[in-house]
């Protein structure tokens, strides 16, 4: 069992290290840039160029959707579910003993037992969303620049938290 998840991790890692790769490289390599282009201008370009923020508002949307159904899909939601519940617990017994510091210290202890699994759960979605992502938004930035400057990607963010949750408990994502 230990060696799987270590197998995990290490595709993890593989992956995320070729998005950054991909993020570095470019514009140094002009095939990687061309092919991202020629994919998206003829799709999402258009919707930007109809009308700008409605397109906008309309592929935040569509990737907020995509990534919440990778979410649900691509994750345990019960064990999920069941985590949440038991740190809901957790936080809860850490409110009663604010004023006992050795008691707050073993719940904390507790509490950061959580967050290898909680990530081992969430990581999955990201590993198989990550390079599109990491190419969308090396398309993305240069062709909101002209309007939103360097703050489209609070603009993005911002959406994206909307839709997000929208679409989070549309579908039931943990």
């Amino acid at each position: 069992m230990e060696n799987k998840k270590g197998l995990g991790m290490f595709w993890m890692f593989i992956i995320l290290g070729l998005s950054w790769v991909v993020f570095a490289l470019w514009d140094k390599f002009p095939i990687i840039k061309d092919s991202v282009t020629s994919a998206l201008d003829p799709t999402l370009g258009v919707l930007l160029k109809w009308n700008f923020y409605f397109g906008f508002i309309v592929i935040v949307a569509v990737t907020s959707l995509i990534l919440s159904l990778a979410q649900k899909y691509l994750s345990n939601q019960d064990e999920l579910r069941e985590l949440k519940k038991e740190q809901k617990i957790l936080q809860e017994e850490m409110k009663k003993y604010k004023e006992h510091p050795g008691k707050m210290l073993e719940l904390q202890k507790k509490q950061l037992e959580f967050i290898p699994r909680t990530m081992e759960l969430t990581m999955k979605p990201t590993i198989y969303t990550i390079v599109p992502v990491i190419f969308f938004f090396r398309w993305f930035g240069p062709n909101l620049s002209p309007v939103f400057g360097n703050w489209w990607i609070l603009w993005y963010i911002v959406g994206t938290l909307v839709f997000s949750s929208i679409f989070r408990k549309v579908f039931d994502v943990a």
